[in-house]
């Protein structure tokens, strides 16, 4: 094994270009994404953080608003506001947490699991967009990478 293989230089961004910042590229392809549902969300009526919300729902139901703004990726504050609107849009509804009266955990509706069925053919289509020309493998191996990132980096055991 070569020095450099184990010891890696730092380098500043300029001399990394942006191309080459692994951040920089992700944040380009989930913008990227979430721009290509944008007309999809705009005709049922939700935001990003909506949309976001409906999706991890639609996964791990009554779920902890705590934990929600996590696998969401959004600020709590924003989440709040987020889950106000589905709330009166009937698409979410709340109910507190039997073993922490504190704690709220958040349910998708009927409706909301309506909503969301409508929007996951385009979510899937910007999703296998994104992989196009990439092999199976390719892409498992990708996720996976992603996943240790997420590990490395993570503050919350989920």
């Amino acid at each position: 094994m070569k020095p450099q293989d184990t010891e890696k230089e730092s380098l500043r961004l300029g001399e990394m270009g942006l191309e080459n910042f692994a951040p920089y590229l992700m944040n380009r392809i989930i913008g990227r994404y979430n721009a290509s549902l944008s007309s999809e969300m705009a005709e049922l009526g939700l935001t990003t953080p909506q949309m976001r919300s409906l999706a991890v729902l639609s996964v791990i139901d009554g779920i902890l608003i705590r934990e929600l703004a996590v696998y969401a990726v959004v600020q709590q504050s924003t989440l709040s506001r987020a889950l106000d609107a589905l709330a009166v849009s009937g698409l979410i509804r709340r109910e507190t947490d039997e073993k922490d009266s504190r704690a709220t955990r958040v349910f998708l509706t009927e409706a909301g699991r309506e909503a969301y069925d409508r929007l996951w053919p385009h979510m899937s289509a910007s999703y296998e967009a994104m992989f196009k020309g990439i092999s199976a493998t390719e892409q498992r191996n990708f996720v996976a990478t992603l996943q240790t990132m997420l590990r490395n980096i993570r503050k919350h055991d989920f």
